[in-house]
């Protein structure tokens, strides 16, 4: 793997939570608090049915799963409060990520971003990182079709870096999002996270490439 990940490789995707930005923590914080508010204890099965999902499939899942009395946009919009502060102070790069994407811009590698979170809460971040202007596109799961382990945002982002997805590489770090890329025909490496560690040998299994974070010991020499 190493040195050769990003050969023949016109377009890296990258997901944002858990595989570009360690923020997997966040939301299970957030949920505990939000569904707290409605004297709702958190189940320990809930991440694993929501992963993948939009933002918005989300926030309607949640209206219905348990009776929130807001509207999904409210919900939104509550979440996006909540997580925000948290985004900007506590949600650090994984490690070695600026410099990876410094490697991909001088090799011509055109650079997006397809994730399940909030437009608001994506462009901040990158924004807070000093990445504004670094992807080419930035797409949210709320503005295609089906969120992951669907392709369509992969292919979307594809589309629009105008890229063949048999020239795109994916990072990934929960399974229906590598299931997404690899629906999409495009390579895949799954980044390791906290979040998902108990997955590892499986993300091992459906990817083509498994990181551990993006520095030249794991991912090659730049």
């Amino acid at each position: 793997m190493r040195g050769k990940m990003l050969e023949g490789i016109k377009a890296v995707i990258f997901d944002l939570d858990g595989s570009l930005v360690d923020s997997m923590w966040v939301w299970p914080e957030i949920d505990v608090e939000y569904l707290g508010r409605f004297g709702i204890s958190l189940s320990e099965r809930l991440q694993g049915e929501i992963d993948g999902m939009s933002f918005s499939e989300t926030a309607a899942y949640f209206k219905e799963r348990f009776g929130i009395p807001d509207s999904v946009e409210t919900i939104k919009q509550e979440w996006n409060r909540m997580a925000w502060d948290k985004y900007e102070k506590e949600v650090p790069l994984k490690d070695g990520a600026a410099d990876f994407l410094e490697a991909c811009q001088r090799r011509g590698i055109l650079l997006g971003i397809a994730t399940s979170n909030s437009r608001e809460l994506v462009e901040n971040t990158v924004r807070s990182h000093g990445l504004s202007g670094t992807f080419s596109c930035i797409l949210t799961g709320c503005e295609v079709g089906r969120g992951k382990p669907a392709p369509d945002i992969y292919l979307e982002v594809a589309r629009r870096l105008g890229v063949d997805p048999s020239a795109c590489l994916v990072f990934e770090d929960i399974i229906p999002g590598i299931q997404a890329g690899k629906a999409a025909g495009m390579r895949v490496c799954a980044v390791e996270d906290a979040y998902s560690l108990e997955q590892t040998e499986e993300k091992k299994a459906l990817a083509d490439y498994y990181i551990r974070d993006f520095t030249p010991a794991s991912v090659g020499p730049f």
